[in-house]
């Protein structure tokens, strides 16, 4: 029997979402015939083993925590948003040199990265709204005409996102988005279908995309709407074959881009001239519920079969891993 250990929470704003990921994909597993141990990390930082706490201070419960890893077939990291998607246990499962689910620690980095990520797409040919960097310390300070996206560069669930429509709602945007970190990402706003596409890579190094999803929301797709129960998802998408193709390949040219391994979701806009990256998301919401699954599930892939074959796409040998496979 193989042994996972799921890691859940997160010193960060997505914790209680991370809670769920973890809880929902130790229950998979559970199903699935797997030894499943749960770790998770809390707000302040300090490392639990279920219900037992393994110490009061983080590097001390870090250290404890690295001795459940020990011996483990893969671990599973259900953390998302700062310390966690963005490759920091990534790199800690790559020193521990224990297999993990999932893409590395480059991959990670990047992808949580608005910034990086538009940068990335524009050398690869896929467009993205047009927008600027602003540092947190000159918020007081930006001049930017409305209306705007507010996003900070580094975080998920679209916490500190608003769509500013006035230069008084940007300047309470850019506040609020210098919350959650201290770059701030200001784009135009783009008009067009939301559409997420999964992209899953098999043990074997093929790749695939699942039939895209889409988001139908009254305004922007922010933090309530994506939690209250407001907005409603289509899958599979009603899509022309044109724009399936579309979307689908610049989902994988995005997802080779950025060398992701395990599942990533990769979000745009589909506008009259064709998709328009919003993010990548190398870590998305992973309950059975969430919109991955739900693509998945569309193509045949049972929730308990997806996270399976994401653990055996992370314990193939060191030589065939799947980012070492070219595609």
């Amino acid at each position: 029997m193989r042994r996972v250990v799921v890691i859940g929470g997160g010193a960060n704003a997505e914790h209680d979402v991370s809670l769920s990921t973890a809880a929902a994909v130790a229950g998979a597993l559970r199903s699935g015939g797997f030894d499943v141990e749960e770790l998770t990390i809390g707000r302040d930082g300090t490392w639990r083993r279920g219900a037992d706490a393994l110490g009061s201070r983080a590097i001390g419960s870090l250290a404890a925590a690295l001795g459940v890893i020990e011996g483990a077939d893969a671990v599973f990291p259900a953390v998302h948003g700062p310390s966690g998607e963005d490759g920091t246990l990534a790199a800690l499962c790559a020193l521990a040199d224990t297999p993990m689910v999932g893409s590395g620690l480059r991959s990670g980095a990047l992808g949580m990265d608005k910034w990086a990520t538009k940068l990335v797409a524009q050398a690869v040919g896929i467009r993205t709204a047009p927008g600027r960097l602003v540092a947190a310390a000159d918020v007081d300070g930006v001049e930017f005409e409305a209306p705007a996206v507010v996003k900070p560069v580094s975080a998920g669930s679209s916490y500190g996102v608003a769509l500013a429509r006035d230069a008084s709602g940007l300047r309470d945007a850019l506040r609020d988005a210098a919350r959650f970190d201290d770059r701030i990402l200001v784009e135009d706003v783009v008009e067009g279908r939301e559409i997420d596409v999964g992209v899953l890579r098999e043990a074997g190094g093929r790749r695939w995309a699942a039939p895209p999803l889409e988001i139908h929301a009254d305004g922007l797709f922010d933090t309530r709407s994506k939690y209250d129960g407001s907005a409603r998802f289509s899958v599979p998408a009603d899509l022309g074959g044109a724009d399936l193709a579309a979307l689908t390949g610049a989902a994988l040219r995005m997802f080779d881009a950025l060398g992701c391994a395990g599942v990533a979701r990769v979000d745009f806009f589909l506008t009259e001239h064709g998709p328009v990256l919003n993010e990548i998301n190398t870590m998305p919401g992973m309950t059975a519920h969430s919109q991955v699954p739900r693509m998945f599930a569309a193509a045949g892939l049972t929730y308990e079969q997806l996270v399976a074959r994401l653990v055996d796409a992370a314990t193939v040998p060191r030589t065939h891993r799947p980012e070492e496979l070219s595609v």
